[in-house]
């Protein structure tokens, strides 16, 4: 019976117990209202989630300059806290938990979303292959500027006045977005970051920002309330995989264990692709991490299943299922089929494709 599965015993998180192990992942789905603050309908989005163990926010940017598509959350201003605020008290009423997960996409933007129109940053000028979202289409992103050193303790400010405001809208802790070819993976990257100050060339430079920005939220908000995410070989967003991926990454991880993060979460593999696009141990970033380990990527009911018997993983992240299917663990623990996505109401729209997925007990 697979109601007897790992995948849906309780689990301790830091200071806070989740009803199972498993965690929705973020999912950017462009529906912030005007001022970028998320409405009733996130509300109603996550609440019907929340038999997830753990719920993780779509990304939000810490500030305007982090924002890098449409449409979507932020959590840098009064109104955005308090759109939060209605979303963390939805899902805290139905006995959920919720990270929000914050975002600087660095060079993965364009100039209509900056600040007075004026180039996104990076690490380095280095224009990425990729396209972006903004007035209603897929546009090329813009040409970035790099971020002088006198910038970053600003950036790291603004990271920390993130993590503050998101304990003020409830959540119970946050997760830094340090994954999929945004901000701080372009730092990490050496295709993506060709500085020649103290934040590039070795890997310990290459690392710094990253370390820096865990550790500066950590002390601002808890350890305990800290988690991130990264994917060590995702191809995503043209930041091409170092050559010395393992040991970046495996330098990284130690770097947060130190700081006693309460979870690394990992994209195995290419982000919403194969898990197996480049060599690499996760089961060394599993032994180096003190905290907990979620795993992401690709995940159907075996596999997970698989990971938390093998103990390849404490929590197992699910993505594109939980679009359609508010009530993923319900269904996972039935062995009832899930329903399928409606991929072209993934990105922006209204309550179609986003609340009216029907749940296990409607459908009788």
């Amino acid at each position: 019976m697979m109601s007897t599965s790992k995948l849906f015993e309780p689990y301790k998180l830091g200071n806070i117990t989740l009803s199972n192990r498993t965690a929705m992942a973020p999912l950017t789905r462009n529906r912030a209202l005007p001022g970028f603050v998320p409405g009733p309908l996130a509300a109603e989005y996550y609440s019907q989630r929340a038999s997830a163990g753990l719920l993780i926010t779509e990304a939000s940017q810490i500030s305007q300059q982090g924002q890098g598509y449409q449409d979507t959350p932020g959590i840098y201003t009064p109104e955005q806290v308090a759109g939060w605020k209605n979303v963390t008290d939805a899902v805290h009423a139905k006995g959920g938990r919720i990270f929000i997960q914050l975002w600087h996409v660095g060079r993965i933007s364009h100039t209509s979303l900056q600040p007075n129109g004026g180039k996104p940053v990076s690490a380095s000028a280095i224009t990425a292959k990729t396209k972006t979202f903004v007035n209603n289409s897929f546009t090329d992103v813009s040409e970035p500027r790099a971020l002088e050193l006198s910038e970053i303790p600003g950036l790291i400010d603004d990271y920390k006045r993130a993590a503050k405001n998101a304990v003020e809208a409830g959540f119970d802790g946050v997760e830094i977005h340090a994954a999929n070819g945004y901000l701080l993976e372009q730092f990490a990257r050496a295709s993506t970051n060709k500085r020649t100050d103290a934040y590039g060339g070795s890997i310990e430079n290459r690392a710094k920002l990253v370390l820096e920005v865990a550790a500066a939220v950590a002390k601002e908000i808890g350890s305990d309330k800290t988690g991130i995410r990264i994917s060590p070989v995702t191809p995503a967003n043209d930041a091409a995989i170092d050559d010395d991926a393992q040991k970046l990454f495996d330098y990284i991880t130690d770097g947060l264990s130190a700081e006693k993060l309460v979870y690394l979460h990992v994209v195995e593999g290419a982000t919403g692709g194969p898990r197996d696009n480049a060599p690499f141990d996760y089961a060394s970033l599993r032994k180096r991490f003190a905290g907990t380990y979620i795993a992401n990527n690709g995940f159907d009911f075996a596999l997970a299943e698989k990971q938390l018997a093998a103990d390849a993983a404490d929590l197992i992240a699910f993505g594109k299922p939980f679009i359609s299917n508010p009530d993923l663990v319900e269904r996972l623990k039935a062995g009832a089929p899930l329903n399928e996505p409606d991929k072209a109401t993934f990105y922006g729209g209204g309550a179609k494709g986003y609340t009216d997925y029907p749940t296990l007990a409607a459908t009788k």
